[in-house]
């Protein structure tokens, strides 16, 4: 009995004996798995993170704010923004309208009922260009009158009432011709047509018609008569006869019996 109860507690012994080592390896800290990782943001990279966030949603309100107050400004609706209307043909403005920067349209065109006025403190300048960007034609409004860069085509030029037209070109040459006939009148004034070297009329299959009470060509130079020296008598002659040479100068000649005009004189042959 005494062999078998001591048997009894060193197998006991032992028993506790592994349990106690099982129990210790438990709690040995295994290599590689010491460290331990916090998952989040925490300290100075939280702070930073909310003031991003809260920087963010004031940007957001701000540029809120901002689109509805110029969406209010400037009128903005459907068809359009404030007298700018949109529609399918174009664009239509109503009232008065200011243009700081250069405006390009394919046509300008008012109210039936209504004139068109284009204001500006210095000019107003119209350029036309073709598909290659070159100026093919220019229209400047200012102090000295309209300024055409190239030929203009019209039906009617009229200056306004109790006001003068003139049309000049300073450095070229003045042209005008249509198929059909030009007519150039003044209904309550006088006519005035001058160039500072030739002024030429011209038809190539018509005639030239100068109707009225009264032409007068002044300034016409005095031709001689060769067959008559010239004497006391002639020079006071007080009659005159028109002459016109083969290259188209008019002249004056001392008027006789028969014509005077004479083919060879000397005006016909310095001119």
């Amino acid at each position: 009995m005494e062999q078998s109860t001591t048997l009894d507690i060193e197998t006991l012994k032992i028993t506790q004996e592994q349990y106690i080592l099982a129990s210790q390896s438990l709690h040995l800290q295994r290599p590689g798995s010491d460290a331990v990782y916090p998952v989040g943001l925490y300290g100075w990279r939280k702070r930073c993170f909310y003031f991003f966030l809260l920087l963010l949603l004031v940007i957001m309100i701000v540029n809120l704010a901002l689109t509805v107050w110029i969406i209010k400004v400037m009128n903005f609706s459907v068809d359009g923004m404030g007298n700018l209307q949109l529609n399918q043909d174009g664009i239509r403005l109503e009232g008065i309208s200011e243009f700081l920067l250069p405006l390009y349209v394919n046509e300008i065109q008012s109210r039936r009922d209504s004139s068109l006025v284009l204001r500006s403190e210095k000019n107003v300048t119209l350029n036309a260009r073709n598909n290659q960007g070159q100026l093919t034609g220019q229209l400047t409004v200012g102090s000295e009158g309209a300024v055409f860069g190239h030929s203009v085509e019209t039906p009617l030029i009229q200056a306004r009432t109790s006001e003068d037209l003139k049309l000049e070109s300073p450095t070229r040459t003045l042209t005008m011709e249509a198929p059909r006939g030009v007519e150039v009148s003044a209904a309550t004034g006088t006519l005035k047509v001058g160039g500072r070297k030739d002024l030429q009329l011209q038809s190539t299959e018509g005639e030239i018609l100068l109707d009225a009470g009264t032409i007068r060509l002044g300034s016409l130079p005095l031709g001689v008569y060769t067959d008559s020296p010239p004497g006391p008598a002639s020079q006071k002659q007080p009659v005159y006869e028109v002459c016109v040479c083969p290259s188209g100068k008019i002249y004056l000649s001392p008027a006789e019996s028969s014509s005077t005009c004479q083919a060879m004189s000397n005006i016909c042959l310095w001119s």
